[in-house]
């Protein structure tokens, strides 16, 4: 956004001593500091360690705390990308007093590619300490704000660090209720393409050879919901995901599954039902009855939590002020 004339124009100096570390946070051809300007009514002028940072007073001291704190992350050891860049924007415009160390340096996994899986926002690092310190958690929000791809990494590093013995991953495999003699091939066949969604968060963090050894073993079990029934899941991390799809019938079965020594994370977008009309979506009610329950933690996210293509983001935004506009809000 350009800066206009008549604007008053407010700035302030930046200095970062440290040479390997800003060559990180402005980025190869400085392309770090060409996206921020993109960001907010600023405008940034890079001389050596020094940066000067110009345009509407809320902005610069905006722009400045990011910067400072981004530059502290980096000397820690965080490698800052382009996508760090803009969480981190988004969690100071909404509150400015958020301390980024704790979130982008609190590693959740380290993945078999050597990819270190942190938390990217405020609602992540909420969702990551109850899972933590709750033996039930629920996730709710909208598509792609890392509901189930923290809770398998949350899994995995507890599987890996011995706290349980095994991984049981979960879903409705059918919209309308698991009617699965209606689909061609084996049992198999039919319920993989609704399970593909948790073994490719699987693959992303456990390499394909041993990721196929702990499931041959049942270390690591891939399931639809229905075969969850009449089971008690000792020492287990299980994650049922797209709980927006359950009944009230299946949620409680499910609920009552854990045992001892377990944990269980319920992930779901609750405008993305896909139930047939009279069917009480079992997500929304848990959420009424369970939300006071001691040991029990409802964490939401929004569109801010989105850690997909920045028009994810805009997209669900828009989806939601539409359904605001039908209900006449």
């Amino acid at each position: 956004m350009k800066i206009q004339a008549s604007q008053s124009i407010y700035s302030k100096k930046v200095h970062f001593p440290d040479n390997n570390a800003i060559k990180t946070l402005f980025g190869e051809y400085d392309n770090n500091i060409k996206l921020i300007e993109t960001m907010e009514d600023v405008k940034l002028n890079v001389r050596g360690n020094n940066v000067s940072i110009s345009g509407d007073a809320f902005c610069v001291d905006l722009i400045e705390n990011m910067l400072l704190q981004l530059y502290s992350i980096i000397k820690k050891g965080y490698p800052i990308f382009p996508a760090d860049i803009d969480y981190a924007h988004r969690i100071l415009a909404k509150n400015e007093s958020v301390n980024l160390e704790k979130i982008f340096l609190d590693t959740v996994f380290i993945s078999s590619k050597k990819r270190v899986i942190t938390p990217k926002s405020v609602a992540q690092k909420l969702y990551i300490d109850s899972i933590r310190n709750c033996d039930i958690v629920f996730g709710i929000g909208p598509a792609g704000t890392g509901k189930t791809y923290l809770a398998m990494a949350m899994a995995i590093a507890a599987l890996l660090e011995k706290r349980v013995n095994r991984i049981i991953l979960t879903r409705p495999a059918l919209e309308a209720g698991e009617r699965l003699g209606f689909l061609p091939g084996d049992l198999s066949e039919k319920v993989n393409p609704y399970l593909k969604p948790l073994y490719d968060a699987l693959y992303d963090m456990v390499a394909f050879d041993r990721a196929s050894a702990l499931i041959s073993k049942g270390i690591i079990e891939v399931a639809p919901l229905a075969f969850m029934r009449g089971r008690t899941l000792n020492d287990a991390f299980v994650i049922l995901d797209e709980a927006q799809n359950t009944t009230t019938e299946q949620m409680k079965m499910f609920l009552t599954r854990l045992g001892f020594g377990s944990k269980a994370v319920i992930t779901g977008d609750v405008t993305q039902i896909d139930l047939p009309p009279g069917k009480t979506p079992g997500l929304i009610e848990a959420e009424g009855i369970l939300k006071k329950t001691d040991g029990i933690k409802i964490v939401y996210f929004s569109e801010i939590d989105v850690v997909r293509h920045p028009l994810v983001q805009d997209i669900i935004r828009a989806y939601n002020n539409l359904d605001r506009i039908k209900r006449g809000n």
